[in-house]
């Protein structure tokens, strides 16, 4: 084994480390460690592996899965900016990532403050699904202000990580890290980013992987705009709403490119409900019109479908289906 070492070109200092390293390894037992924490081992020639993680350059040879990847991941919008935004980010990132998420994409992030802790929210908020990549162990959640965030995206997607059980949040990990974001994801959406930032070294490797790289402009005099402002002036999608980002990547719902999500009443009234709701708002007089149902009725069953993520208010008490 040395001479293969030596065959590929390694220097021997790194041999040494190598061999050091491996007998203090114990497979059975470190396989017993993520099988107690319900940790999947995905290797490169997994058919969990994902597809358009195996196109970029220098995709992960493993990697350690907490929750479940499904096949309409592979419809996938990267969410990055900021740890530090504004109130406009604050506006902007729920509203933009809800809708992509209604309109059946997986939002992935880096469970990071600011913008990604919102962009996994918001996915959250409305059922959707979204995927955060981790800088550290999946038994290191980093920041553990997030832990409970965490917690939410394993029921209704995945956490994943190249780094191995016990590692640490070190500096030289995110931008590793970054390259995952992006390579699981159709295109990268950067909310606000200063001048220099982890987000805009996610935009660069979406570039280098041949993704769509979005950004949204900001106020020419907040420094958070700088960032997405200076990717538009070299070409990047300028996007106000959602639906930019759909026709780029020509995934209007309209084209059928996810499978319908069905939403299931939980008792009559809502089937009721739902029989007259569609991507059309409906006014709530003209829903207790047609229903014949008590409006006090209406009222609480609206209150809470909205609370299950089914259906949304528009304002003024007009209401769609979420899908």
């Amino acid at each position: 084994k040395l001479n293969q070492f030596d065959q590929a070109g390694l220097e021997k200092s790194l041999i040494k480390q190598i061999n050091q390293r491996r007998s203090q390894i114990n497979p059975d037992k470190e396989m017993t460690r993520l099988n107690q924490a319900n940790i999947s081992l995905i290797t490169f020639y997994d058919k969990e592996y994902p597809k358009l993680l195996k196109e970029i350059y220098m995709p992960p040879a493993l990697f350690y899965l907490k929750g479940e990847l499904k096949s309409t991941d592979q419809f996938s919008i990267g969410i990055v900016g900021t740890r530090r935004l504004s109130a406009y980010g604050s506006q902007i990132t729920p509203l933009i990532t809800a809708e992509l998420a209604r309109a059946g994409l997986t939002i992935v992030s880096g469970l990071a403050k600011g913008i990604d802790k919102l962009a996994h929210q918001a996915a959250l908020s409305i059922s959707g699904r979204t995927i955060a990549v981790l800088g550290s162990g999946l038994d290191r959640i980093y920041p553990l202000s997030n832990r409970r965030l965490a917690e939410e995206i394993v029921q209704n997607g995945a956490l994943i990580s190249e780094f191995p059980l016990g590692s640490p949040p070190l500096a030289q990990h995110f931008p590793q890290r970054n390259r995952i974001v992006s390579g699981l994801s159709l295109g990268i959406l950067v909310v606000e980013a200063p001048e220099k930032s982890g987000a805009l070294i996610t935009a660069r490797d979406a570039l280098e992987q041949n993704r769509e790289v979005f950004a949204i402009p900001g106020h020419i005099f907040s420094p958070n705009s700088l960032g997405p402002n200076n990717l538009i002036k070299m070409g990047a999608k300028l996007v106000s709403q959602a639906n930019d980002i759909l026709e780029e990547l020509n995934l209007n719902p309209s084209n059928n490119f996810f499978q319908n999500k069905e939403i299931n009443p939980d008792n009559q009234e809502e089937a009721l409900i739902l029989e007259w709701l569609s991507q059309e708002p409906i006014h709530i007089d003209k829903i207790i019109n047609q229903t014949k149902l008590p409006t006090a009725v209406v009222n609480s069953t609206l209150a809470l479908m909205e609370m299950k993520g089914k259906i949304r208010n528009l304002g003024g008490n007009n209401y769609v289906r979420t899908y």
